[in-house]
């Protein structure tokens, strides 16, 4: 039995378009993975599967060795969801909101109020408890639906687009609250996002690209793979750039848009050699470590573009 995250050869469609395509991943027991994609990646869909929303087409999913499809009720025993739009009710309080979730997840008298007490705590919210969610910060609202999520003490807990409305600081504090919460009560935390920062501090990552897992791994070995540095050329005629690099220097550059990069072994030792070549057509030249985003690109030949 696989504890953790098991998805084995998934495939789900809508219509004539197939949002996943044969997919399978494991994530660890107390990890924090990331499941990094465009929109349109099949990260939102894949995330409905797991959380028993919708029905599986084909495949298997299993939650700590419970089988989706057929023990539902014990797979929603383990799992703890934050859904990206807010679940609270902006006219109730804290206290009113966790105790309408403790209602629903059957906790009763002393337990309850120990729980809440607990969460209260381990959130930061001990101020808040009786302030009406609309009087919230982005970041304190986002802790709440945590609590809310974690009262009844899920094994794994599922995160749809986390960071989503937060500004910088909420995300930091966001995060803090995810690094103890795996810490202190060894907690599975699978994130869907299309934040390459944020999937940047998970354990591993998995990024998917039109319903398909193009690459996985933590996030030092992916940026390994591709490549030690990365030359960035701005240009406004980037496929020009491009044939200089290959005709001229015999390298193999991507192009997107209005940027060429060159990853390649020599690429930092013949950095002199690229401006003089491409001088009367580059913006600026600009080297650094390979970042998510270049994965993607090397994995899928596009850039990762956000609508």
């Amino acid at each position: 039995m696989v504890l953790g995250l098991d998805v084995q050869n998934v495939t789900h469609r809508y219509a004539k378009m197939t949002a996943v395509a044969d997919l399978s991943l494991q994530v660890n027991p107390a990890e924090i993975f990331a499941i990094l994609g465009p929109n349109g990646s099949g990260k939102s869909t894949l995330f409905r599967l797991v959380s028993t929303l919708v029905g599986i087409q084909e495949g298997r999913i299993f939650v700590n060795g419970f089988d989706v499809q057929s023990e539902t009720d014990r797979v929603r025993e383990q799992l703890g969801v934050v859904f990206q739009s807010p679940s609270l009710d902006r006219k109730l309080t804290v206290m009113e909101n966790m105790l309408c979730q403790s209602a629903l997840v059957g906790l009763r008298g002393s337990e309850k109020t120990d729980r809440i007490q607990e969460l209260v705590r381990s959130m930061g919210l001990q101020e808040k408890l009786h302030v009406r969610c609309e009087k919230l910060s982005g970041g304190q609202k986002r802790r709440v639906e945590l609590a809310k999520g974690l009262l009844h003490k899920p094994k794994v807990l599922l995160l749809d687009e986390p960071s989503t409305g937060l500004d910088p600081a909420s995300r930091l504090d966001l995060w803090h609250v995810l690094s103890e919460l795996r810490r202190e009560s060894g907690t599975t935390i699978v994130m869907t996002t299309h934040l390459l920062e944020e999937a940047d501090k998970c354990d591993r990552v998995a990024i998917l690209n039109q319903g398909s897992m193009v690459a996985c791994g933590s996030p030092e070995q992916l940026r390994s793979e591709a490549g030690d540095m990365i030359v960035s050329i701005s240009t406004h005629d980037p496929q020009s750039v491009a044939r200089i690099l290959i005709d001229r220097l015999h390298m193999e550059p991507t192009v997107f848009e209005q940027q060429v990069r060159v990853s390649h072994p020599s690429a930092v030792s013949q950095l002199p050699a690229i401006v003089e070549a491409t001088k009367l057509l580059a913006n600026s030249v600009s080297v650094g470590r390979p970042s998510l985003e270049d994965v993607f690109v090397a994995k899928t030949g596009h850039q990762f573009l956000v609508s």
